[in-house]
């Protein structure tokens, strides 16, 4: 006795049978926008005719931020660099600061220690 193995519905993979225009509807009119970023990359998507085209787009080459004038394409944004939260804690404190909250630590755990 032979068994068929595997799918059960043979034959047939999702998205499989005609997919036509008359069972999508009509698809809207396109243009295509070019943009360019600072590393010169240009990219077309393409929008329906009646949305509202965005004045930026991403490159989809370097990630950075494309404009629709290739002579003056939007600048780079400025990275700032990796801050730890040492950095953070010393924007808010001075060494003063940070030196008698030490000082106040250090005095608790010796009280601690002595108990």
């Amino acid at each position: 006795m032979a068994m068929s193995g595997g799918n059960a519905i043979r034959g047939t993979r999702v998205g499989a049978g005609p997919m036509g225009e008359s069972e999508r509807g009509e698809t809207a009119p396109r243009e295509r926008i070019p943009y360019w970023c600072a590393n010169g990359h240009e990219t077309r998507p393409s929008f329906a005719a009646e949305a509202e085209i965005p004045e930026f787009w991403d490159c989809p080459r370097c990630g950075l931020p494309a404009g629709r004038e290739q002579q003056a394409p939007p600048a780079a944004p400025r990275t700032e660099p990796y801050k730890t939260h040492l950095a953070y804690v010393k924007e808010r404190r001075s060494d003063e600061d940070g030196a008698a909250i030490l000082d106040e630590a250090l005095a608790r755990l010796r009280a601690n220690r002595e108990l």
